[in-house]
């Protein structure tokens, strides 16, 4: 830990600019970071005092491979991204966590009372307390700190703002308390848990382990109580590209149909077979099959089970691309699964209201544009939200400005791919 004065003089002397770089990648947003942790120790000076402090981080995730195949154990590609919550964060001697976030009132929470209420379900105090539970369960040190958090993690877009506050709550108890001897893997599990107990949100592991690990992973759900996490080491910079998440301006509204006969569909199918998910059904078995589950599950159950096989032999692909050198390849088969999700997996845009596609609409432009410049597809959900592309650095600007045409100023971020999750940001 340092003096929060001594900080602030090295952040204003530009001395961490390669630190930042490390982390954020990008030159271009150097100069932001570094006006921003000034701003956050500032902030945390009015909030506590000056004194002692350090500095944590966790990213954003984006979606890269796998679409809607976590919920039937199939496999994944994830990575973090250079959007992310940092805090500035002082040691307590209680037993106590006091939070203040950005635009928030400050959040307290008794490490002495780690029991789940039910009134702090769907509120970042449960989410805290979860944390801490979690960890103290699994044999690990706990205990009070002060921080102010702020980020830049875009929210309902689909990099996972509540993953990454969960793991840098885990992450500062990590450093404070644990010598940040706590793995990646351990503090995203016990994020999941914090979310689905104490906050009551039902979730998959991928969000958390993309926000935690950092860098390209490759999550394999066969067993979804130990997933096999490997890290896939790409430099995405040393291909000139960067990824840009365009929202798309539709609304979530009315869409909580749409997104649950996903899952169902698929289970529908898996139950044809006698099994409860499609990761447990041999893909020979289901292509033999087709036109007997066309009679008992119909059709869309189908292509939705159809793109599920594919989609897993793709996040494949695309990770054996990467290791091999290969970027075009990897390019190539995104595009691919960005058209089987269209075609096949249809969660692009809602059949109650066909004369709203506005996902439909972003893909369409990038289509137009994009060949010899990249690749596009759906991020995330579908149906509304975000779309997703790897542009060309050379490309970026005029694509940049083709999708803030169709939605507006600002609707289209250039983000880069960060080689950390949850990280203490100075040793």
């Amino acid at each position: 830990m340092k003096e929060t004065k001594v900080l602030l003089e090295e952040f204003a002397a530009k001395k961490h600019q390669e630190r930042l770089k490390e982390i954020y990648v990008d030159a271009a947003v150097l100069d932001y970071q570094n006006e921003r942790y000034q701003e956050a120790i500032r902030k945390y000076e009015e909030l506590f005092g000056p004194g002692e402090a350090a500095l944590y981080s966790a990213a954003g995730r984006s979606e890269v491979g796998g679409n809607h195949t976590d919920h039937q154990h199939g496999e994944v590609l994830a990575a973090s991204i250079n959007l992310d919550a940092i805090a500035v964060v002082g040691k307590s001697k209680e037993p106590v966590i006091k939070l203040l976030s950005d635009g928030y009132p400050m959040i307290t929470v008794d490490l002495s009372q780690l029991e789940k209420r039910d009134a702090e379900e769907g509120t970042s105090a449960g989410l805290i307390r979860g944390m801490a539970y979690g960890l103290k369960k699994n044999g690990h040190e706990i205990g009070g700190f002060q921080a102010y958090v702020t980020s830049d993690v875009l929210n309902g877009a689909g990099m996972s703002s509540s993953a990454a506050f969960e793991v840098l709550v885990g992450t500062i108890l990590s450093g404070l308390y644990n010598g940040m001897s706590i793995s990646p893997v351990e503090i995203a599990q016990v994020a999941q848990y914090a979310e689905n107990v104490y906050f009551g949100k039902p979730c998959g592991l991928m969000d958390q382990m993309a926000c935690s690990v950092g860098g390209l992973i490759h999550i394999d759900f066969a067993d979804p109580e130990h997933p096999i996490v490997e890290k896939v080491d790409v430099d995405f910079s040393a291909y000139g590209h960067s990824l840009c998440i365009t929202d798309t301006k539709g609304s979530h509204a009315d869409l909580t149909d749409d997104y649950a006969l996903i899952p169902q569909e698929m289970k529908k199918v898996a139950g044809f077979f006698g099994k409860e998910f499609l990761r447990e059904v041999d893909a020979e078995e289901f292509y033999k099959n087709v036109s007997g589950l066309r009679k008992e599950c119909g059709d869309r159950p189908v292509l939705r089970a159809l793109h599920f096989f594919e989609e897993d032999k793709r996040v494949e692909q695309e990770a054996a691309a990467l290791k091999a050198g290969d970027f075009q390849g990897f390019l190539n088969t995104l595009q691919e699964s960005g058209d089987s999700s269209f075609k096949y997996l249809q969660n692009i845009y809602t059949n109650k209201d066909v004369q709203n596609q506005s996902v439909s609409m972003g893909l369409a432009i990038s289509d137009t544009i994009l060949p010899g410049h990249g690749a596009s597809r759906v991020h995330g959900g579908g149906f509304a939200g975000t779309i997703q592309a790897f542009v060309a650095d050379d490309f970026v600007e005029e694509y940049r400005q083709a999708l803030d045409n169709l939605y507006g100023e600002g609707s289209c971020h250039v983000l880069k791919v960060r080689p950390y999750g949850g990280i203490k940001v100075l040793d």
